[in-house]
């Protein structure tokens, strides 16, 4: 099995101030998985670096070996190929990544046991529920490139996931991608003070909120 390295500390944590939306804006809004990859609970976040485990549609004998071998900080993201006839991880295993220091899992197919996982508030993004258990013979791999909800996801990206979603930055791109975002995030937060101070003027002008470039674009029009 190939070996991923995390991420260093000081980008996780330039990570963590960034959401999902601004990742994705400044990516060309693209980078986000199929919307529907959602938290089993909501107000969960994960911050780290991609593992990546491929399946045999509803079999889950590979990820179990993914998840004792994951380290603290690592990102299980699973193509589960979108399989909807059985949950590929349950109460257990994702007990067993959490106590281990896996940051969370995100996979392409279901889950199940909705109600012990909302509680264990360990951050599991899936595309919705199913009683019905997995297989257990393989085959699958650990560390290759695959496909998870519609984006390419290497081991070593940067995974970041929140409530409106998972974004997945490219290894090669993640310095690029986040001083951009941080430059965004500025952006975002003087026009938050523009909106908030509009009401407070005498006689406001409604145009005064546009941001800068609408001008510009609506020329053609």
């Amino acid at each position: 099995m190939k070996e991923v390295s995390l991420l260093p500390n000081e980008v996780i944590e330039m990570a963590k101030n960034l959401s999902s939306t601004l990742l994705a804006d400044v990516m060309g809004c693209t980078g986000a998985m199929d919307y529907r990859i959602k938290p089993v609970s909501s107000g969960m976040e994960i911050v780290g670096t991609a593992m990546t485990v491929s399946l045999r549609p509803g079999d889950n004998l590979i990820l179990h070996q993914a998840i004792y071998s994951a380290k603290k900080g690592h990102v299980l993201v699973v193509d589960g190929k979108g399989h909807t006839n059985n949950a590929y991880l349950g109460e257990l295993m994702a007990g067993s990544a959490q106590a281990i220091g896996v940051e969370g899992i995100v996979i392409d197919g279901l889950v199940r046991d909705k109600k012990a996982l909302e509680e264990l508030k360990f951050p599991i993004y899936s595309k919705g529920f199913n009683p019905n258990g997995p297989f257990k013979d393989g085959p699958g791999e650990v560390n290759e490139i695959i496909s998870c909800g519609g984006v390419r996801v290497a081991p070593g990206d940067l995974v970041v996931a929140d409530d409106d979603g998972v974004v997945v930055v490219p290894i090669d791109q993640i310095d690029e991608v986040l001083h951009k975002a941080l430059e965004k995030l500025k952006y975002e937060e003087k026009r938050l003070e523009t909106i908030a101070q509009y009401s407070s003027q005498e006689s406001p002008d409604p145009m005064s909120l546009a941001p800068k470039w609408l001008e510009s674009k609506m020329k053609q029009y």
